[in-house]
Order: structure tokens, then C-alpha cells, then sequence
């Protein structure tokens, strides 16, 4: 069973998660004054509505004994209707602000974010899973969007209701005020009860959610593989495990905060009831007029209508609460070490390359993966590393492009440490061609110049022909300008050829190949090899491989195994030694005999 998200054993704090959110937010904080003063305008005009509506009441009341005085029945009924259109209008300014600030706040979240994803180092990645961070980036930064746009919105409206409701009830009557609050602290209490129960499982939902969206992720990434071992079945009772984690979390979530509404809704019938019983004493006992027990039949409504929207707020606000406390705890993850101080740069490099004594293991508790490795790489060299699997050759390479801070040691390039100067000036150094080839939705065109600019068509062509590429792009309908998408579907060959000929067209001083012909074949393969040796004339290059065959010519071997160099030396050098090396070389032939 797959592990969920580490963080999913947290227990949020709704309060804590939106003191995050606040902060996070400050900067729109007059955005947010704007939205409450529009709100409270609006909601003053309406709570005033009623106070007029009483009166009006009271000059019919008082026309059926005589006369109604139909000019001043016209002249309330004209400033009521000014009172909610004017308001209605405020609250309509009130939305647009909020929209405009809820829409900043996510596009702001999703920006620190993917700048968050370019500053984390490596380690985090190899124990998050690709679908579980974008979820983080869509599904929780939309549910705090839906919370700001609605849950806030409602939250501002419906406080300032309460409150402009709240000071009409205390200036009308003080007793009728007194019992509909009373009524109102009942439910109250009952909203702050469920909150506290279920918020833990809110949290749950968020995470079993990113946890789903990786396994979904993960399997059709490797579609092919799961059809080819019929591991449909495997998959689908791990869906199936998951989802129902995810029902079960959704359900008690969701069952719990659902009872807030209908508790407000009874809480606003029993505050009508208690209001009108005593109103109803008032009025006989002559404290009252028939009026004021009719406004206040409105203001219970006004007063008890908020306190439904704010539980249903409350519910959104749970739910973007466990969203935020992912989404932050992303956010707070321990970032790559800041280089904007570091003066250092390599230019023109020469392609001079020492590791001396490097020491690395991939955590604190976790064996050493590289135990005390040393070597030379002189300018214009080719140095192919071989080893078993999982001898440490790519960590190596890894190693050298910083993508791992080194445990103890050092790595010099043209006698600068690698540590002296900044990630990207070191990557200018390398052109670096992977086993597992990338190729984005774009034209071939971009793919082949990505990030290298002002390349002539003549280079590009040049590259795409010496390894043997320009033949596909030729049978395409819009060549090298053909979108490269799910309609045009390149073999995993081809776009190995795609991703060297990149490397040749970028033209760094060094260069670092990890088992770059591994997905062609072997008459490919020697066209490639040529392209690649023209490409590595005088130039350092670090040659990955596993097929001894292609690296028969580098000028140095180092044979690696369990994070040591056991040998080291030119192929027929080794060769003579008769020792791991030969081994390995030989079982290869023997296997292909």
C-alpha cells in the first residue's frame, strides 16, 4: 500500500492555518477594508429598511381609525426602495472586490509555488510524489480560492448584517434584542463544538486526495507496463483501497459540518418563536407598539439568515484550512542554500575536473553511497564510469551538477569549487544528455533549441542530421515546425536522438552522457556515436555507460563498485589487469553469443 503524503499525520488547527492565511494575505489588507466598508454600507441600508417598514405599519394602524395620510405612506415607501437599491448596489461593489482580491491571492499562491518547486533540492522530490505536488499547486490552491471568493465574501456580509442588525435591535427594543441573542448563542456554541471535531478530518480529505491524484499519476505514466504485466487487477484494488480512504475521510467531514445549517435554521425558527412570545407580552402589557414586534420579526431574520451563511461559510473555510496547511507546509519546505552573495565564475571553462574524497549518502541515517571517490579529468578527456547497478555512477554525476550537496570532500572545476559558485553558472558548464529523455508540447523547433538562444536553422539542421533526426522531421507535415503533442507520437528512440541533438546544439565545454544511446538501435547507434565523438573533441565528457562496447575508446575507465573506484585505467589497460573490468566485458559478449 502506498504511504500517504508525509504531512497527512498532522493535526491541523483551523485557527493556526488561517493566522498563515491572514499573514499570507496581508498585503491585499486594504482590498479587504475596501470590501468591508462597501459590505457594511450596503448591510446599514438594509437593516435600516425595516425601522421604516415599522413606521409605515404604524401610520396605516393609526389611518384606520381616521384617515391615511397617503403622502407620507409614498414618501417611506420611496426612501425604503432607495435603501435596498443603493445597498444592493454597495454589495455589488463589495463581490467585485472581493473576486478581484480572491483571484490575486491564488495566482499569488501558485506563483510562490512553482518559484518554491525551482528552490527545492532534489531529496524532496524523491520522497513526494509528482501527483501529490500538483495537487498541492491545483486542487488545494483552488479550494482556498472558492474559500476567499465565497466563504469570505459571505463571511464579511453576513458579520456586518449581524452586527448593523444587532445595534437597530439594541436601539428598538433591548429586551426583544436580549432574546433573540440568547436563542443565537445556543447555535453558536453548537458551530464551535462540530468545527473542533471535524476539522482532523478535513485534513484527511485534502491528503488522501493529493495521495489518489499520485497514484492515478504514477499508473498511466507507466500504462504500458501495468497492461504488459496485467497488473490491472493490483492496480484497481489499490485505487479502490484509496478511494475508499478518501470517501471515508470526505464522508465524516462533510456528515459533521452538514449539521451546522440545519442547527442554524432551528435555532432562527426557535429565535422567532421566543421573540414573538415576547413581543407579544410587550405589546399587551403597552410597553410596545404593533410596529416595533413587526420590525423585529424582520430583524430575527436579518440576524438569524447570517448565522446560515456563516456556518456554510465555516464548512468551505474547514476545507481550505487542511488545503492551506498543505499548501504552507509546501512552502516551508527547507530550500536549496541562497547563492545570490557567491562573486564566483567559471568562464571559458577548460574542462579541468577533480572529486577529491567525496563522501555522500541520500539522508543522515542512510548508508553511504559514495564512501571516498576520487579522480582527474583532464581537459579534452573522456571518462567513462562503468559498474554494476547501483554502484553509484549517476549519483556521480549528480554530485558534479550539484542537483546533491556532497557530504565531505570536494569537486574543482579549472581549480574553483563547485561549492564557491552558483548552480546555474556550473550548469552552463555541462551539456547533459539522460537515459529518460524529455520532450515538452511544443514544435520541434523548440525542442531542439530549448533555452539556447539565437540558434541559426543551419545548426539545428546540422545537429538533427549528424544524429540521424532530420530523416523524421523531413516525412512531417510542418517539419520542423511540426507541435509535437499526443497526435504526434515520437518512439523512445527518436526522441533520444531529439534530446542529443539538443546537447549538440547548445554547445557547452563539458559534457555528461548517462546511458545516452540506451533506446536505439545498433545501426542508429553508430551514427549517433560518431555525431558524439565530433561533439566530445576537446572537450571533458563524463560517459555513463553499460554497453563496454561504446566506451571501448575513452581515455580513462573508472570501474566502480559499492561507491569505490576498484579500477581505473584505459580499456586495454584494464583488459590486461584480467580483473572486474574483463569480467564485465567479457559476460556482456558471453550473454550475446
Amino acid at each position: 500500500m502506498r504511504p500517504k503524503p508525509k504531512d497527512t499525520q498532522k493535526s491541523a488547527n483551523f485557527f493556526d492555518s488561517w493566522k498563515r492565511m491572514i499573514q499570507y494575505s496581508q498585503k491585499y489588507w486594504k482590498g479587504f477594508l475596501l470590501a468591508i466598508i462597501f459590505a457594511a454600507g450596503g448591510n446599514i441600508l438594509n437593516v435600516i429598511g425595516p425601522d421604516r417598514l415599522a413606521a409605515m405599519t404604524d401610520v396605516i394602524s393609526a389611518g384606520l381609525k381616521t384617515t391615511i395620510d397617503m403622502a407620507a405612506i409614498r414618501k417611506i415607501g420611496f426612501s425604503v426602495l432607495f435603501l435596498y437599491g443603493f445597498g444592493g448596489l454597495l454589495t455589488l461593489i463589495q463581490g467585485w472586490i472581493m473576486v478581484n482580491i480572491t483571484q490575486n491571492i491564488t495566482r499569488s499562491l501558485r506563483t510562490d509555488i512553482s518559484d518554491k518547486i525551482n528552490r527545492l533540492p532534489m531529496a524532496y522530490f524523491s520522497h513526494t510524489t509528482v501527483g501529490d505536488t500538483l495537487s498541492r499547486v491545483t486542487n488545494d490552491v483552488d479550494t482556498i480560492g472558492r474559500a476567499l471568493n465565497m466563504s469570505v465574501q459571505n463571511l464579511i456580509s453576513s458579520g456586518t448584517m449581524m452586527i448593523g442588525t444587532l445595534v437597530m435591535m439594541f436601539i428598538t427594543n433591548i429586551w426583544l434584542t436580549l432574546t433573540a441573542i440568547g436563542a443565537t448563542l445556543i447555535g453558536l456554541l453548537a458551530i464551535g463544538i462540530i468545527t473542533r471535531f471535524s476539522q482532523k478530518y478535513f485534513v484527511e480529505q485534502q491528503n488522501d486526495l493529493g495521495a489518489i491524484n499520485g497514484q492515478i499519476e504514477e499508473t498511466f505514466a507507466g500504462h504500458t507496463i501495468v497492461k504488459v504485466y496485467n497488473g490491472e487487477e493490483m492496480v484497481r484494488k489499490e485505487f479502490t483501497e484509496m478511494n475508499k480512504q478518501l470517501r471515508e475521510s470526505g464522508f465524516k467531514s462533510q456528515a459533521l459540518s452538514s449539521l451546522m445549517s440545519p442547527i442554524m435554521t432551528f435555532i432562527g425558527n426557535f429565535g422567532y418563536v421566543a421573540v414573538a412570545v415576547m413581543g407579544a407580552l410587550l405589546t399587551m402589557n403597552g410597553n410596545i407598539s404593533f410596529g416595533v414586534v413587526v420590525a423585529f420579526i424582520i430583524y430575527v431574520r436579518l440576524f438569524t439568515q447570517p448565522l446560515s451563511q456563516i456556518a456554510q461559510g465555516i464548512q468551505s473555510l474547514q476545507s481550505a484550512a487542511a488545503a492551506g496547511e498543505r499548501v504552507f507546509s509546501m512552502l516551508d519546505e527547507e530550500e536549496m542554500e541562497d547563492e545570490s552573495a557567491k562573486t564566483k565564475e567559471i568562464r571559458d571553462a577548460k574542462g579541468y575536473v577533480e572529486f577529491s574524497n567525496v563522501q555522500f549518502s541520500y539522508g543522515e541515517d542512510e548508508p553511504p553511497v559514495i564512501k571516498d571517490f576520487s579522480a582527474v579529468a583532464k581537459p579534452g578527456q573522456k571518462i567513462a564510469i562503468v559498474g554494476h547497478t547501483g554502484a553509484g555512477k549517476t549519483t556521480i554525476v549528480n554530485l558534479l551538477m550539484r542537483f546533491y550537496e556532497i557530504n565531505k570532500g570536494d569537486i574543482f572545476i579549472d581549480g574553483i569549487s563547485t561549492q564557491e559558485i552558483t548552480r546555474e553558472n556550473l550548469h552552463d558548464q555541462f551539456c547533459m544528455v539522460l537515459q529518460d529523455t524529455w520532450v515538452f508540447e511544443g514544435t520541434v523547433r523548440e525542442n531542439l533549441i530549448y533555452n539556447t538562444q539565437n540558434v541559426p536553422d543551419e545548426k539545428m539542421i546540422e545537429a538533427s542530421k549528424a544524429v540521424g533526426f532530420d530523416f523524421f522531421v523531413r516525412t512531417l507535415a510542418k517539419g520542423y515546425d511540426t507541435v509535437l503533442d499526443e497526435k504526434i507520437s515520437l518512439s523512445q528512440g527518436q526522441k533520444q536522438q531529439l534530446t542529443i541533438a539538443r546537447a549538440i546544439i547548445a554547445d557547452k565545454p563539458m559534457l555528461i552522457l548517462d546511458e545516452a544511446t540506451s533506446s536505439v538501435d545498433t545501426r542508429t547507434e553508430l551514427k549517433i556515436q560518431k555525431a558524439m565523438d565530433a561533439l566530445m573533441e576537446g572537450r571533458t565528457s563524463f560517459v555513463i555507460a553499460h554497453r563496454l562496447s561504446t566506451i571501448k575508446n575513452a581515455d580513462t575507465i573508472l570501474v566502480m563498485d559499492n561507491g569505490d573506484i576498484i579500477e581505473k585505467g584505459s580499456h586495454e589497460e584494464l583488459m590486461t589487469k584480467n580483473g572486474f573490468y574483463t569480467d564485465l566485458y567479457n559476460s556482456q559478449f558471453e550473454h550475446a553469443s
